[in-house]
């Protein structure tokens, strides 16, 4: 028989009813002789994953039949934590005496004891089946001659202790990363090696590594990918011009912001009879990083750039993102070109899909065209452009009305923009700007995304999807019962379409709590990940949708590059997709994992920023708007300022308050006054904690 975990599993849960010894096992689930050896190792493999219990005796049994299950601690600075288990379902609560020495982030066995109000699982940790952390960053602190470092991920509750010979000269105050030495016991607590010392904890690039290390970001590209690098060059040989469209004689140029260097991305428009040709044109990155290169594994591991006010951590070399693949003005370039033909009402005609060579004729910044469309002011390269911009601008505002008709969500929830001075300090944070040419390039990169996923699915060829699915029935429901208190509601509650909340928020267009309900909707809202599989993209309304415009950056649309281009000329047989679809299902899995983890990066440098910004603010009072309400306060995003702060529930003074936790509000159970989200209120700045990224406010009456 040929074995495997998911057999061996689904033999134990057919043909045993206790737990038993592995020669037992073995007998009751009829293996043969010859393969006792290979099924020992299965079970004791399977035992230190945690799809197996081991008790005593030497026998094994079923997790589940013992109401047991695995999966990742999740930490709480209290020291309690949260199982997420490894199978779908609720998480588990662990309180702080029944972690049994877990730290966050390791892989568990824990036992549901009870359920707790409310219907949560309570339960203990019985095993730590794999200690995931080895490294940290932290703060250096003397305790009574004693070296230890407070870990600046909160969720790590105990701090790491430092014997002096392994402290390296690190001072109190300071950042350092440190190794883990040996893990915490009954009577012990962690113990660590210094191995770096990063700079005082006041020092924002210090600051801004202690995140970055923190979240084990790739900084520094392998020898073997920058020896790669180096033998690239930005020359159009004489056989790709053979094979490729010379496209050079076009009125082509890119859009982007005004600091941007990685340009993968650029468009032309002619207008025909009875409608338009446009052309998106991206960088064929995958025509210089080879599948399976040095510079792939390195592309595949880092899945995409992590931007952040002052830098970028790159996908690729900046030789490569920045030079030899970035569409830069006046010199040729390797493309993939998506051509479309539109009719007046925006409905797709025809597309073409083929290997180019463009030549940019400008570099234009979003501002820049918006002020020419919008005022007719601009320099002669964007007065020379001008019919084609307004010929983008009519095309992309049909395509984006048409979007919306059919049911595409449009949030609008203005983004902070984090404006540093010349010493990387922050000068203020403001309302990113979002005109006409941003609507025009997302109008424009949203076709070309769906153009080629379309062109993909009809041929039946695996490829990598960008997925958005439909929001739990559930948080609909409490949406629903939430905005019902402005006079809203759905007009199809069970199993709403795109459109239904697209009409609803139209609905909360222009009146005070649009906010409030846009950004509870979005809350509500599934997030989108790739995936092998295409079930389309909810909020956008398409049936199907990929990444195909951004390869410089994203790791996904370069694997899309490459699954269009195998396919130019050949059908995508039975065993090619056999053989592909796994690929893709991993390319997918940890393009998702590297997104997330950006995200997350990304979030805590602004939220840090934002926290630098205020340090010096103590005791100013701004106007705001709350934003999120728990049961120990409130949010308050301060107006001015861009920055939100806590209003913790000890400083409200008049009244006890109860959390009504539906309804997104606190409330007083005398005098009955609410704080919901959307309230105005102001607010006064009482402590700035840059080490807990922390604002604490209280209320100021009017």
């Amino acid at each position: 028989m040929k074995l495997s975990e998911p057999a061996i599993l689904k033999l134990m849960h057919e043909k045993t009813n206790r737990p038993l010894k592995i020669s037992e096992l073995a007998k009751c689930l009829s293996i043969p002789d010859v393969q006792r050896a290979e099924f020992r190792n299965y079970v004791k493999s399977m035992t230190e994953e945690g799809s197996l219990i081991r008790i005593r005796g030497g026998r094994y049994g079923l997790p589940d039949e013992m109401n047991l299950v695995s999966g990742t601690l999740q930490g709480h600075p209290d020291g309690y934590g949260f199982l997420v288990c490894d199978q779908p379902g609720p998480d588990i609560y662990i309180g702080r005496k029944n972690m049994e020495n877990a730290m966050h982030q390791d892989r568990v066995m824990v036992r549901v004891e009870s359920s707790r109000e409310k219907g949560r699982l309570n339960g203990r940790v019985i095993r730590i089946l794999e200690r995931k952390t080895v490294s940290l960053v932290g703060i250096y602190e003397t305790f009574e001659r004693q070296g230890w470092v407070i870990p600046s991920e909160r969720k790590y509750f105990h701090d790491i202790f430092i014997p002096a010979k392994d402290r390296k000269g690190a001072k109190d105050g300071q950042i350092v990363c440190l190794e883990i030495v040996s893990y915490p016991t009954k009577h012990q607590p962690p113990v660590g090696r210094v191995v770096e010392v990063l700079g005082r904890a006041d020092d924002p690039e210090a600051e801004l590594q202690s995140v970055l290390r923190k979240h084990l970001v790739r900084q520094i590209f392998p020898e073997s990918v920058m020896e790669e690098t180096r033998d690239m060059t930005d020359l159009v040989g004489e056989d790709e011009r053979a094979r490729r469209k010379g496209l050079a004689g076009w009125t082509i140029f890119t859009i982007d912001g005004e600091k941007a260097k990685d340009f993968d991305d650029a468009v032309s428009i002619e207008k025909m009879a009875g409608g338009y040709r446009l052309g998106v044109h991206i960088a064929d990155v995958g025509h210089y990083v080879e599948e399976n290169s040095p510079i792939d594994r390195e592309a595949y591991e880092r899945g995409t750039s992590i931007y952040y006010p002052d830098g970028v951590v790159p996908m690729l070399p900046f030789e490569l993102s920045n030079e030899i693949c970035s569409l830069k003005p006046g010199v040729e370039r390797l493309t993939l070109t998506v051509l479309m033909d539109f009719d007046e009402s925006g409905e797709l005609l025809k597309y073409d899909i083929f290997d180019s060579i463009i030549k940019s004729r400008y570099r234009f910044t979003y501002t820049g065209v918006a002020r020419v469309l919008e005022h007719g002011e601009g320099d002669e390269r964007y007065q020379a452009a001008l019919p084609a911009l307004k010929l983008m601008r009519d095309l992309s505002q049909t395509l984006r009305k048409r979007r919306f008709d059919k049911g595409s969500v449009d949030f609008r929830i203005p983004e902070p923009e984090i404006v540093l001075d010349a010493q990387g300090k922050v000068e203020k944070i403001v309302a990113a700007e979002h005109n006409i040419a941003h609507e025009l390039i997302e109008e424009f990169m949203l076709s070309a995304n769906q153009v080629v996923a379309r062109h993909l699915s009809e041929r039946d060829i695996p490829s990598i999807h960008r997925v958005h699915e439909r929001p739990d029935e559930a948080k609909i429901m409490a949406f629903n019962d939430f905005v019902k208190s402005f006079g809203l509601k759905l007009a199809h509650l069970h199993n709403p379409g795109p459109k239904d909340l697209q009409n609803l928020l139209k609905k909360a267009l222009g009146r005070p709590e649009e906010r409030v309900v846009n950004t509870v909707l979005l809350r509500a809202m599934k997030k989108a990940v790739y995936s092998e599989k295409d079930p389309g993209h909810f909020c956008l309304a398409f049936e199907h949708y990929t990444h195909f415009t951004s390869p410089i950056r994203r790791y996904p649309d370069l694997v899309t590059h490459r699954t269009v281009k195998r396919f130019f000329k050949s059908k995508c047989t039975v065993r090619e997709r056999q053989r592909l679809l796994p690929r893709i299902a991993d390319f997918a899995e940890q393009s998702s994992r590297a997104e997330l983890k950006a995200m997350e990066v990304e979030r805590e440098i602004n939220d840090l920023r934002r926290v630098q910004f205020m340090a010096d603010k103590a005791g100013e009072v701004y106007s705001g708007t709350i934003t999120g309400v728990t049961a120990f306060g409130f949010f308050v995003e301060m107006t001015e300022a861009f920055v939100e702060g806590l209003v913790h529930v000890s400083s409200l003074m008049d009244d006890y308050y109860i959390y009504l936790e539906a309804e997104h509000k606190l409330k007083g159970q005398h005098k009955h006054k609410t704080y919901q989200i959307g309230n105005p209120v102001k607010v006064r700045v009482t402590n700035v904690d840059v080490k807990k990224r922390q604002i604490d406010l209280t209320l100021v009456k009017n």
